[in-house]
């Protein structure tokens, strides 16, 4: 294996020693076994399997970089999406269902079937004026809803779209000899190009837009390309969208009072001031996702679930992680679960011979858990509990991120983060939006551009526009490690060169998923009843990745559910414990407070901020200086 990482071409052409002539050779020439001929280990194994290069080849260097050069400025036209991956994707489809005329033929059948529903549609609306819809969009897609979208001919117009896009499902979906993993890639590829030719986002397509523009007689196009034009101008100058100048940390949000108390080169630790007369015996450290900035914990004062914890009685540590730049590019996996071990240590002289519980949200959560295995593997009993919000520990079935998180896909994202050091926020956005790109990127088009009204900003979204860039080691250690080999779950991830294990954390575990959570689907996250060997408290409530973790008390609409399984109970399937598990009204907050009032051992004096006897300084006012890094 290279320095680089790539594995090399194994060279078949160089002259091999000549074994020499084993002992016990028969006089008919043949060889007598003996137990050490037949072991397995001993065996001869094709090369494909066990024999790797060393040594990097002389050429390797010079044309490895022209491999890094090339695709990594390919892939800042792509926003780090690998066109080879999806290629293959496509050629593996389309010669497996070229080998399949039985499936040619079926889809054949269906694209007469949805022909002749539309003809019926069409003969019904010239003859009555009215026909009933021949089929219905799919609960989550809003784009024909508005009543202009019934009038004819906008009703055939979207029904054609509609049953097109469902041909094209039928298409490249249950196509015999193709894995589910590389027909949900393909069916979601083939979605992307259908939702940008959406009758919805065209000027002439889209009822709304032709009503709007004969009421201000065309003044939504004008102001349509005035927001096109800033939003250009805001994205090439790095500026933050518009709006997102009323939401400052430290003004707006983040505004829970506390001082940062140690600061290293990865991290700024904030501890909250106390609220209460009396708090928790035991403190809570909160470790946040890298990739965003800390404070979607701490937004707006009325739905801070800092500022809730602390007016609790609980005192709260929070770790604000700094934004790495081309200077870090070296910093990997280890160095970020250390700075949890330094962060839990500087607790410790803030509040001495004391057990932490600990929480961590996201990519946090499973930073935090890999620490808490490691703590668990070491007998480091300093764990209270462990907190785990809309966290996975396993990846086998990541949710749509899995189409992003190929061999290819990875390799094609390390050669960008090379040649940069970082991969940096803007290529991280787009594969989000990716995901929801009716949501997030047509749906807006339509409202800003070509209706020419502003999304009104608000702090969750002003927030995930603040994200920071991940340094190239740890970002590809973390895909590989954990989405391609799932190391974690297996027990095969490593942590100063021993393994560690989710089974041995025997504190006891909290855990949040939601419900519309496409990054960390909530039957992965449950994953963890089969993974641990302590008490899980299980909770499922309503919302998505980041709107269901900020679910303030009083916040309408919110239902959760929540059960505790001991280690000694047997393992319910999701399914089964989501129609068993009772719905509940309101927000899971309340919840985590008793649970770890319950986990506590009583009350005590508020800590000093900083500690006893100056043991740590106190440096600034929160929100520290690492959220502001652009």
């Amino acid at each position: 294996m290279s320095k680089s990482g790539k594995k090399q071409e194994v060279q078949t052409d160089k002259v091999l020693p000549i074994r020499p002539q084993p002992e016990g050779v028969a006089e008919n020439g043949l060889a007598e076994l003996k137990a050490t001929d037949i072991d397995p280990s001993k065996q001869p194994v094709p090369p494909e399997f066990s024999l790797h290069c060393d040594r990097a080849l002389p050429d390797n260097y010079s044309t490895e970089s022209l491999d890094h050069a090339i695709k990594a400025h390919l892939a800042r036209f792509t926003m780090g999406v690998t066109p080879y991956g999806l290629s293959s994707l496509i050629f593996n489809w389309w010669i497996h269902l070229a080998g399949s005329p039985g499936k040619q033929l079926q889809l054949v059948e269906k694209a007469g079937r949805k022909a002749a529903r539309l003809a019926i549609a069409t003969g019904q609306q010239l003859q009555n004026g009215q026909a009933d819809p021949c089929i219905l969009p799919l609960k989550h897609d809003k784009r024909f809803e508005a009543p202009e979208w019934q009038q004819w001919p906008y009703n055939l117009i979207y029904q054609n779209f509609l049953l097109t896009q469902q041909w094209w499902y039928n298409a490249t979906n249950e196509v015999d000899g193709m894995s589910r993993r590389d027909e949900q890639a393909v069916s979601f590829a083939t979605r992307q190009i259908l939702d940008m030719m959406s009758p919805s986002n065209g000027l002439w397509t889209n009822p709304e837009v032709i009503v709007k523009t004969m009421q201000d007689g065309g003044a939504n196009l004008v102001r349509g390309a005035q927001n096109l034009v800033e939003d250009w101008e805001r994205m090439i100058s790095g500026k933050p969208p518009v709006g997102a100048e009323n939401y400052l940390p430290g003004r707006d949000v983040a505004v829970t009072p506390g001082k940062v108390v140690f600061r290293s080169h990865l991290l700024e630790l904030i501890q909250y001031a106390p609220q209460t007369d009396t708090v928790a015996s035991e403190p809570l450290l909160i470790v946040p996702a890298w990739i965003m900035k800390y404070y979607i914990l701490d937004l707006s004062p009325h739905n801070s679930l800092v500022r809730y914890l602390v007016g609790q009685g609980v005192t709260v540590f929070m770790i604000s992680w700094r934004n790495p730049d081309a200077g870090d590019r070296d910093l990997g996996m280890n160095d970020y679960i250390d700075a949890v071990g330094e962060a839990l240590d500087a607790i410790g002289r803030v509040v001495p011979d004391t057990q932490i519980h600990a929480a961590g949200y996201c990519l946090g959560g499973t930073l935090l858990s890999i620490k808490a295995a490691q703590m668990a593997r070491d007998h480091d009993d300093r764990l209270k509990s462990l907190t785990l919000m809309a966290t996975q520990v396993d990846f086998k079935d990541p949710g749509e991120l899995q189409l992003f998180t190929t061999e290819s896909e990875v390799s094609f994202l390390e050669h960008m983060m090379w040649d940069q050091g970082y991969l940096d926020t803007k290529q991280m956005a787009g594969a989000f939006q990716l995901l929801r790109s009716t949501d997030l990127i047509w749906s807006r088009y339509v409202h800003e551009y070509l209706m020419g009204r502003r999304q009104e900003m608000f702090d969750l979204m002003a927030w995930n526009a603040d994200a920071t860039r991940m340094p190239y080691k740890m970002h590809s250690q973390y895909l590989r490690r954990l989405y391609l080999e799932n190391a974690l779950s297996q027990g095969q991830y490593e942590v100063g060169g021993k393994p560690v294990a989710i089974t041995d954390i025997s504190a006891p575990i909290f855990c949040v998923s939601t419900t519309g959570d496409h990054v960390a689907p909530w039957p992965s996250v449950y994953k963890l009843h089969i993974l641990s060997d302590t008490d899980v408290t299980f909770v499922l409530t309503s919302g998505g990745h980041n709107a269901g973790i900020v679910s303030e008390p009083g916040h309408a609409g919110r239902t959760y559910q929540i059960t505790t399984t001991p280690n000694t109970a047997n393992y319910v399937p999701p399914e089964d414990w989501r129609a068993c598990a009772p719905l509940k009204e309101g927000s899971w907050w309340p919840e985590f407070v008793s649970w770890l009032r319950e986990h506590s051992t009583g009350s005590a004096k508020p800590p000093r901020m900083g500690g006893a006897d100056g043991q740590e300084i106190a440096f600034d006012d929160a929100p520290g200086r690492y959220v502001f890094q652009s």
